[in-house]
């Protein structure tokens, strides 16, 4: 009895609390912490192994989007016979867009485990999908492949994974606006302009012009946001016209 108590008496509060927080996010138990840590620790943190080697997410995020995608591309090969490989890497596409990785981060509020020197509320919204990844690759390196596809079934593919629903998904506006322009030649163009704004964060304002008229403006944190979100609006106006061309 003597040795489970210093066991126990050996791993922090903050430890054991880490160690449950994990397990309840797994639905399983993590045989190696130490790997989950580096899973949620920003690069921000600097922190080093004993060869000087840092010690952050970013090497599990590569992982972790190798998994993700092998995982999906074997469920999409079994749950589509029919599809060709055209239609199943945009398929795959879809379910792997960083928009829906952020989405996924978000629901399992992984940022709030995040070790940062950066206060949680200056990071952008990727944050959310990159520690998701970097946690698919710490589940890959702690329990093998079994354990990593289990867990994607459970926080991917079960409750998101829609073939009817993901046909009809856009990934990008700004791609599929470009891509209906060229296949009907219809010139446009995004035009930056002056943003008068009083935000504590730049931005940039785009308007999508089409044929010489605007057909939708946005603003953004980037110049990439505001095109896609004017594009989605130019996507609204003008939808009856753009789905007849791909459907």
């Amino acid at each position: 009895m003597a040795s489970i108590k210093n066991i126990f008496n050996s791993r922090t509060n903050k430890d054991g609390d880490f160690f449950f927080t994990i397990r309840k996010i797994l639905g399983f138990k993590p045989k190696d912490l130490a790997i989950y840590e580096k899973a949620f620790t920003h690069r921000s943190s600097n922190e080093t192994n004993a060869e000087g080697e840092p010690q952050n997410y970013e090497r599990l995020e590569f992982l972790g989007d190798a998994m993700l995608s092998a995982v999906i591309a074997s469920h999409l090969y079994k749950k589509v016979p029919g599809g060709n490989e055209g239609y199943l890497t945009k398929m795959r596409s879809k379910v792997v867009s960083r928009e829906h990785l952020n989405e996924l981060g978000r629901d399992l509020n992984l940022i709030k485990h995040v070790r940062t020197t950066i206060p949680i509320q200056q990071f952008g919204g990727n944050i959310h999908g990159n520690v998701f990844e970097a946690l698919v690759g710490a589940i890959y390196l702690d329990r093998g492949y079994a354990y990593c596809e289990k867990f994607i079934y459970k926080r991917v593919i079960k409750p998101y994974v829609d073939i009817e629903r993901l046909e009809g998904k856009i990934i990008s506006y700004k791609s599929l606006f470009i891509e209906w322009c060229q296949k009907n030649k219809k010139p446009f163009k995004f035009s930056v302009y002056e943003d008068t704004g009083n935000d504590a964060l730049k931005h940039f304002a785009v308007r999508l012009i089409l044929e010489n008229k605007v057909v939708g403006k946005a603003r953004a944190t980037s110049k990439k946001k505001a095109e896609e979100r004017a594009a989605k609006r130019a996507y609204y106006k003008l939808q009856s016209e753009i789905d007849k061309d791909f459907t």
